[in-house]
């Protein structure tokens, strides 16, 4: 017997995210965890008149294709991708694997290869409907250090947060982002400015995540100096990267360090633009509260915020272009060593919380 509560969270991810409509053609991807949420997704498709496609994926499957593949086989593949892509109208992908390590030993050359060749697929992808979740799964809840049924619970709660209520509420942030040109971000071990003048600021309400909850921009490209320390942990390609310090002169990355600092190298080797940041965004979801390895949720983290190497994105374009988009996420609530965020010299938000008035509303208790 499937969950009922799949059926709300099927609701929430086909009205409001996707807003599908009759006719419409939807490519529904996941792991083959996540079966009962893609059948309840099928059969709304069916309902709303809609047309549905489904493929599961298996990182095991996967990670035995990349040990030996050639990089032609991966251009390959990606042309085949981008066909189908081309033919649908809304994709959504549901992040559901059951080890999150799994291409922990996969050589990094490898997968830098593999993020170059993906990278028209994910230009696509960006460039038509689409909704990216995480469904809960043993390995996830071991990741977040959360027993299966609590993080079960956890996920289904911050996937049904009222999103629209969130959106009315980030409006006053939109809208002093779009107006400031310089931003200051201080707190242990990080001392960090640059521009974000020009450049679009959006909001992230359960349009294109779920979970969601971030206002964000880019800097300047070449406006960035300073030291950043990011304090939550980091899984990617089944790497943990713990406190990674990235330091920036004119906008480009001249030195780092982390537990993995020579996977951290070649992560930012990948091209030129990995070394340039390509995001900044405030993390505003009041019902996450710590890291749990999984950038979906850590960059939403109330009173957080992230900064990212690699490619922007094309509605808020600082012109950087990578095969690599890394959220890498900085919390400053005091359990985590607090700090300060300023916009054009005023104290916007201290210790994870906004200072001015109009702001407040975007605090975790006139959210929840």
């Amino acid at each position: 017997m499937r969950d009922p509560r799949l059926k709300a969270l099927t609701a929430n991810l086909l009205d409001y995210s996707l807003e599908v409509k009759a006719g419409e053609r939807v490519l529904i991807e996941g792991d083959i965890e996540a079966r009962d949420l893609m059948v309840e997704l099928i059969e709304g498709c069916y309902e709303r008149g809609a047309v549905p496609y489904y493929h599961c994926g298996d990182a095991v499957l996967r990670r035995a294709f990349l040990l030996r593949a050639t990089r032609e086989q991966m251009d390959r593949e990606a042309a085949w991708e981008l066909n189908r892509l081309q033919d649908i109208d809304a994709s959504l992908y549901i992040l559901a694997g059951r080890n999150a390590s799994e291409f922990a030993d996969v050589p990094p050359a490898t997968m830098a290869a593999s993020r170059l060749a993906n990278e028209p697929v994910i230009d696509m992808y960006l460039k038509k409907k689409w909704v990216l979740l995480r469904y809960p799964t043993p390995s996830a809840a071991q990741a977040a250090s959360m027993s299966t049924e609590a993080f079960e619970d956890f996920c289904l709660a911050v996937s049904t947060l009222d999103y629209a209520r969130l959106d009315k509420a980030m409006d006053p942030l939109v809208e002093l982002m779009s107006r400031t040109d310089q931003v200051r971000i201080t707190g242990p071990g990080t001392d960090i400015s640059f521009s974000i003048k020009g450049i679009p600021v959006l909001k992230a309400a359960g349009k294109n995540n779920i979970p969601d909850g971030e206002v964000f921009t880019a800097p300047v490209r070449d406006s960035v100096n300073g030291t950043v320390l990011f304090n939550a942990p980091s899984l990617e390609d089944g790497t943990t990267y713990e406190r990674v310090r990235l330091t920036l002169k004119d906008g480009k990355i001249i030195d780092s360090d982390a537990n993995e600092p020579e996977k951290l190298r070649r992560m930012l080797d990948t091209d030129e633009g990995a070394r340039y940041l390509g995001e900044f965004a405030l993390g505003l979801n009041p019902r996450i509260d710590k890291p749990m390895k999984d950038t979906l949720f850590d960059e939403k983290i109330g009173g957080s915020l992230h900064l990212t190497p690699g490619r922007s994105y094309e509605e808020a374009d600082n012109g950087n272009r990578s095969a690599i988009h890394w959220d890498l996420v900085l919390i400053q609530t005091p359990q985590w060593g607090g700090g300060e965020v300023w916009f054009d010299g005023v104290l916007v938000r201290k210790d994870g919380r906004f200072v001015l008035p109009e702001l407040e509303a975007l605090n975790p208790e006139n959210l929840l």
